[in-house]
């Protein structure tokens, strides 16, 4: 602990002798407005999808399992609990296939806390689907990203294998 405290006043005088500026809180972070008040930040301007399901360009997913966007308009859709919830009215894998949604996939639908399979819907943790689901905004990024994810299959850029490949590389 001591060495450690020596190597942090040991920065701040190296920092103190060759002149470092000190950053104020306007130009901390990526919004570049004061911390203390949000009274006049702008934000930018973006539109949510309010295509009908079904009729909306689905975003390709970010990396390999990531949580899709939600193609499409949610107004009226995202006031469910555990016992209503109507994206399952489309995305429960039963009734999918017929309304040409994507089913939520088989990680949905196996508790993995008890690791069994759940009789009827989705897991208890799994029915808050905006917890990881976000509606698709087209916007500019706040930040340039280079990030180039890498698929296993074509198949994987639409669907998840989560489930089959949970504990990969764990032994």
């Amino acid at each position: 602990m001591k060495m450690m405290n020596l190597f942090v006043v040991g920065g701040l005088l190296v920092s103190f002798a060759f002149g470092a500026k000190s950053i104020s809180e306007d130009e901390i972070g990526l919004r570049r407005t004061p911390l203390q008040s949000e009274d006049k930040t702008k934000l930018q301007d973006f539109k949510y999808g309010d295509k009908a399901p079904g009729e909306s360009q689905v975003f390709e997913r970010a990396y390999e399992n990531a949580p899709p966007m939600i193609p499409h308009d949610v107004e009226g859709l995202t006031d469910f609990t555990q016992d209503s919830n109507m994206c399952l009215d489309c995305h429960s894998p039963e009734v999918a296939a017929d309304v040409g949604a994507t089913p939520v996939p088989k990680s949905h639908t196996y508790d993995l806390r008890h690791q069994q399979a759940v009789q009827d819907g989705v897991a208890d943790s799994r029915w808050n689907c905006t917890q990881c689901h976000a509606p698709q905004a087209d916007l500019k990024p706040a930040v340039q990203n280079n990030f180039k994810p890498i698929y296993r299959s074509k198949e994987s850029k639409k669907s998840s294998n989560l489930l089959d490949v949970i504990n990969e590389g764990v032994q």
